[in-house]
């Protein structure tokens, strides 16, 4: 295989030039134009996205350009890291929503002069993506999957990403292949240490004590360390926090159905910088609607004018402490009657598992107490029949330790004072689950920052209101 974009920078520019002025002198036909029916599954709040008939364009454009016998792969930006177990919100490679409409990570496209045949199909195009996968989408937020995608994109032919391992592409009787290396996967000069990669090289190269478990080891001394704030610790952390705790009643005083997902974060996230927080500390999270019931959304588009709470999950950071306060709260201003027993059994529960979080204790001890309450509660509204059916509507942990990362380090020991960790017990009733209808779509999380004291626990995040009655007056203002 001949790489030339490697060998020949000025033919990529040329030709990305001439994609440009496709571009420009091209315009949008009648058949670019999208109804929300055509892609409703996909691009189901905004209907502005790029129609299917642009990113076809643009490959048949790319095609006129290619020699033959050539093909062009371009791959998805990867996934990166923020800190710890924190991703940076998504951000798809430009070039590959460009030719393919997809927003998702985990693919790869490769787009062929001609027409090649395969055996069982022939295609000038394949599309290698991720498919569903609800225990990944519980947390993440809904992915497209092949049959969707083939409905939505109008790519010819599209494959799992799992299946290219034993695909033949056919990429052995091209006579070229353009394509770049995502930019995310660094590849530096090893021969300099001005680099992270050369430096980690040359420490490598340095290091001939091979002790197996020395990064366990090292980080577990950390994780003993971070676990315990120390009071200049604890001094930013209530900052971090009194800031987000403002932010979350801000928007109970301003919320209102006309507004979307997306308003409501630009409210919290202007008091963080209003107030002085360098950062979230975190990707906002704010779900409503049958958005509520996915822990971890992050898409923020869905107007509120459907109906439905909105779990508000949000952190401002400040001087590299985050603060993790979730507020749930009904948009219209009053809960109905199925929201408010909802919820009333999590602030219960919550209740108790912070009353529970003393010196000494198990540091489970907090989320067994929630859980128990919360099971039983859900089987006196007939939504459960066996406590064990818990989990199908509260599936995840009640603690964590909070710090310098919001999912802070620390080792799981008995409680102890210092320690600062969240309680945010959480009840979420997905659309066709199994119980009444009545009780679909309704997600509730209420979660504080918990500092453990010999005292007892202090509620550092007790600033926001979090009990029906509390909320509703607030939003009165």
């Amino acid at each position: 295989m001949l790489d030339l974009l490697s060998v020949s920078r000025m033919k990529r520019f040329s030709t990305t030039f001439l994609l440009f002025l496709t571009i420009l002198t091209g315009g949008f036909s009648q058949e670019d134009k999208i109804t929300l029916t055509e892609r409703k599954d996909y691009y189901q709040y905004d209907q502005d996205f790029l129609p299917a008939s642009f990113h076809n364009a643009r490959r048949d454009s790319l095609r006129s350009l290619m020699p033959s016998n050539s093909a062009f792969v371009v791959f998805a930006s990867p996934e990166r890291k923020r800190s710890n177990d924190v991703y940076y919100e998504y951000h798809q490679d430009p070039n590959f929503y460009y030719l393919s409409g997809l927003r998702e990570p985990n693919a790869m496209l490769i787009i062929y002069k001609d027409v090649k045949n395969f055996g069982d199909f022939s295609t000038d195009e394949i599309l290698f993506m991720q498919e569903r996968n609800p225990s990944t989408e519980l947390w993440n937020g809904r992915r497209l999957g092949v049959e969707k995608a083939t409905e939505n994109l109008s790519i010819d032919f599209i494959l799992r990403n799992i299946d290219f391992m034993d695909f033949d592409a056919k990429l052995d009787s091209l006579r070229a292949i353009f394509f770049e290396k995502p930019l995310a996967l660094e590849n530096k000069n090893t021969l300099t240490s001005d680099n992270i990669t050369g430096l980690y090289s040359a420490f490598e190269s340095k290091n001939t004590v091979k002790m197996k478990p020395k990064q366990e080891i090292g980080g577990f001394m950390m994780a003993q360390l971070r676990q315990v704030k120390t009071p200049e610790e604890i001094k930013l952390l209530r900052k971090a926090i009194l800031i987000t705790c403002e932010a979350q009643n801000q928007l109970m005083r301003e919320i209102d159905l006309d507004m979307t997902e997306y308003q409501t974060e630009a409210i919290i996230e202007y008091v963080f910088k209003k107030n002085g927080a360098e950062y979230p500390g975190f990707p906002s999270i704010q779900g409503s609607g049958e958005n509520s019931c996915i822990l971890h959304y992050t898409s923020n588009r869905r107007p509120f004018i459907n109906g439905g709470l909105l779990v508000s999950d949000v952190g401002a950071e400040y001087h590299g402490y985050t603060a993790d306060v979730t507020r749930t709260i009904p948009p219209s201003g009053k809960f109905t009657k199925e929201q408010k027993q909802i919820y009333e059994l999590v602030v219960k529960a919550q209740s108790a598992g912070i009353e529970a979080a003393q010196v000494g204790m198990s540091f489970w001890h907090p989320g067994k107490v929630a859980t128990e309450i919360i099971s039983d509660g859900l089987m006196k509204l007939g939504i459960i029949e066996e406590s064990y059916d818990v989990k199908k509507y509260f599936m995840h942990g009640t603690s964590h330790y909070l710090g310098l990362d919001v999912h802070d380090a620390g080792i799981y020991t008995p409680l102890e004072a210092g320690n600062v960790i969240t309680v945010e017990p959480g009840i979420y009733i997905a659309e066709d689950s199994e119980c009444n209808p009545k009780w679909w779509n309704i997600g509730v999380r209420i979660e504080d920052d918990i500092l453990i004291t010999k005292d007892g626990p202090e509620n550092l995040s007790i600033s926001s209101p979090r009990t029906v009655n509390e909320i509703e007056v607030m939003m009165q203002k």
